[in-house]
């Protein structure tokens, strides 16, 4: 059995909710290419009742699992050669990314309680309008080059490491559309790229939360973590497999009127 959250009202919960709620998660996100750090924040905030700081670094913990897991299962697909052959593109957007992570997650710790659930709040719903808006975009030629392309590349980075670091997320849903239009990638490879800028965009993110009083929250509920994240990643699989049975059209905007509930849940909460 695992111990309570600290800020838990419920007096106990089980590791099979902890596993299955990381399962469903993880199949959401599966479904739609997707770690679904963005429908687990609400989650952790909602129903394990984690204050927002904390949820947001335990969510950061368990993408990083996934994210670490996801890139070597993409590697029959897109192999890692191929991803080296785009190392300019990596560097682009990390160059902008690092400083974004690092400064979103300063920025989280320093923001009162209230003012980063609405943050958090507005980050959600504008997810939900690129989920339906941007997930499916086809991009042959990239919509700007030389100077201009490097430049729009660090500016968009830096939001995305932001966005990554104050939600606790991989940050997919961000770069993959960017990678697709601003540098005219193949919607496959972007996904794969974007685990690659991911991976050390949330690991300077965290190595800015691990300075604040609030890391020890992982300390606390290791167990949880992993249990979670290992039901992130088995449910990450299974929406992989069901890849294509449920059409976007349905889902897409499914998935995002579930972000804007949650949105509105969090501008509300005290």
């Amino acid at each position: 059995m695992i111990t309570n959250p600290p800020n838990a009202s419920e007096p106990q919960w089980r590791a099979p909710s902890a596993f299955g709620a990381g399962a469903i998660i993880g199949t959401l996100g599966g479904l739609i290419g997707l770690g679904g750090a963005e429908f687990r924040l609400p989650v952790l905030i909602g129903a394990f009742r984690f204050v927002a700081l904390e949820a947001i670094i335990l969510n950061k913990a368990m993408s990083l699992v996934v994210v670490a897991s996801a890139l070597p299962f993409r590697a029959s697909t897109i192999p890692f050669s191929l991803l080296a052959s785009k190392w300019l593109i990596i560097v682009n957007l990390l160059a902008g990314s690092l400083f974004g992570a690092w400064f979103g997650a300063g920025w989280a710790t320093r923001l009162k309680s209230q003012t980063l659930y609405r943050v958090i709040a507005v980050l959600l719903a504008a997810i939900a309008v690129v989920l339906v808006f941007g997930h499916n975009v086809v991009g042959t030629t990239a919509v700007l080059a030389g100077v201009a392309q490097a430049f729009a590349g660090v500016i968009a980075g830096f939001v995305i490491g932001v966005v990554a670091a104050l939600l606790g997320v991989a940050g997919g849903e961000l770069l993959i559309p960017t990678l697709v239009l601003l540098f005219g990638v193949d919607i496959k490879l972007a996904g794969s790229l974007s685990l690659a800028v991911s991976l050390p965009t949330m690991l300077v993110g965290f190595a800015r939360y691990s300075q604040d009083r609030s890391f020890a929250v992982l300390g606390q509920n290791k167990p949880f973590v992993i249990v979670m994240a290992a039901g992130s990643i088995v449910g990450s699989l299974i929406g992989g497999q069901m890849l294509g049975i449920v059409p976007s059209a349905l889902l897409l905007p499914a998935l995002a009127a579930i972000l804007v509930l949650s949105a509105v849940k969090m501008w509300r909460h005290k």
